[in-house]
């Protein structure tokens, strides 16, 4: 949802990539209204899981594409599971589909960097089990959002809907999570759209500072003055932004290429001490994303390898952008410096997005799965920023210097308790912004993720800064 309690999005299904849009039906915020517009969303939500499941093979079912997290059957189940056990069980009371697989699947704590078989499941249910297990979640899902009463003020998880809103939203981040684990898969366990073409796009512009002014941001929001938003959305925190100066666009992949060449993986001087042990013991010598063979770089793409596109925004982890923005003397924005450069404007007052006020759509950017891979860093000039910077929501989630952690008057979501409290260790940076994988819905500004510094496979990009002083 955004600061208003319905949006108008772009509805169907949308051209670059063929998937249902996420769009939020505004037809109605009376409750028949709201839970027709939660059936929908819902079915749509199953639709594009299950399209994003049949991008694989069979053989790729119990495969693990990244080490830190499950093999990919945990996700086909833990969907509905968490849908049917916080809506249905927790919410209403009512009993689940089967008490062994509704723990199974419950929740998908990653495990920790330095202990990745900590959690391990010994054995998985065959498919066939898996789907019957699916499919009876979700008609149980359905079935509640049919008859039930989704919204008791004052009660836990009922009071503005907020159990209905926390299932649409869990799933909607899943579908990035999994595609980018599809990302890591060898290309013989998946299988392209049909009408899949790589986007071959030549070099970028060169990039540029653009001044933000000072400003004062407020970051987080109070309750109940948006339709929905995760616990740590929540609490506020008014901040003063001293003037500062930002790359217009992301650093791509041809400025990356400045630091890879010019030996900055080889070079201690510009990693945190605990960033360089990771280098070292890697053997990190590019970022993720990219190989290297007869003397030239290519990118991993999602379906196939293609030359390096120099155009388009770096995806690294927040090691890497950091070592990068020392390299050129610039720095990483705070989370407060991002809030100011994406929804400020010189009137004070702060913008819905970063572009203004008006419903996303395609031209504002790359989002809610309008394409498969990322597109040139100038595509968008629609979506600039009051200050003239674009993609700020758009074509990568954005790293920040900012660790991850409460605002104050934090209190933990009934609904999730565990959702954001358990990553308030210091050790996770905050990212802000959305890549092409990320739903219209957490376009919001109060919205933040988050992962460790050395996590190399998200969507995840960056830009310089540099204070004005």
């Amino acid at each position: 949802m955004h600061l208003s309690s319905e949006v108008t999005g772009e509805p169907g299904s949308n051209s670059a990539s063929g998937l249902p849009s996420e769009a939020v039906s505004s037809a109605s915020t009376s409750p028949d209204g709201f839970r027709l517009t939660a059936i929908e969303r819902y079915r749509r939500n199953r639709a594009r899981t299950a399209q994003l499941f049949a991008l694989l093979s069979p053989e790729a079912y119990y495969e693990k594409p990244i080490a830190l997290r499950h093999p990919i059957v945990f996700y086909e189940g833990h969907i509905p599971a968490f849908s049917m056990n916080t809506l249905v069980k927790k919410a209403l009371g009512r009993p689940g589909v089967d008490p062994a697989l509704d723990r199974l699947f419950a929740r998908g704590i990653d495990p920790d960097e330095s202990s990745p078989e900590r959690g391990r499941v010994t054995a998985w249910p065959e498919r066939s089990a898996v789907r019957e297990f699916v499919d009876a979640a979700d008609r149980m899902v359905i079935a509640t959002l049919e008859d039930a009463t989704l919204e008791v003020p004052g009660h836990p998880l009922l009071h503005r809907s907020q159990a209905v809103h926390t299932v649409l939203e869990h799933e909607a981040m899943h579908q990035e999570t999994m595609l980018y684990m599809w990302h890591r898969l060898p290309y013989e366990l998946k299988r392209a759209p049909a009408g899949y073409r790589p986007q071959v796009v030549g070099a970028a512009q060169s990039n540029e500072e653009c001044c933000v002014p000072a400003g004062r941001v407020r970051l987080g929001a109070a309750p109940d003055t948006i339709a929905f938003g995760w616990d740590n959305e929540f609490g506020s925190l008014d901040v003063d932004v001293p003037a500062f100066s930002m790359d217009r666009r992301n650093v791509t992949n041809a400025e990356f290429a400045e630091f890879v060449e010019a030996g900055g993986y080889s070079r201690e001087q510009y990693w945190a001490a605990d960033d360089w042990v990771w280098v070292c013991a890697e053997n990190m010598t590019r970022p993720t994303f990219w190989e290297r063979e007869g003397g030239r770089w290519w990118w991993r793409g999602l379906f196939e390898r293609m030359a390096l596109p120099e155009s388009w925004p770096v995806f690294v982890s927040h090691a890497e952008a950091s070592a990068f923005a020392r390299w050129r003397g610039r720095r990483l924005a705070t989370k407060a410096e991002y809030q100011h450069a994406a929804y400020g404007s010189p009137t004070g007052r702060s913008r819905m997005y970063p572009w203004g006020n008006e419903t996303p759509a395609s031209r504002h950017g790359a989002f809610d799965f309008t394409t498969w891979d990322p597109t040139p860093v100038d595509s968008h000039p629609a979506g600039r920023s009051a200050w003239g910077l674009d993609d700020l929501a758009s074509n990568g989630w954005e790293w920040t210097s900012s660790l991850f952690g409460p605002l104050p008057g934090f209190t933990a979501s009934p609904s999730y308790p565990e959702y954001s409290a358990d990553f308030f260790d210091d050790s996770h940076f905050v990212m802000k912004g959305a890549s092409t994988a990320t739903a219209r819905e957490l376009l919001r500004p109060t919205f933040r993720n988050w992962f460790r510094p050395r996590y190399p496979y998200v969507y995840a990009t960056f830009r310089c800064v540099r204070s004005a002083s």
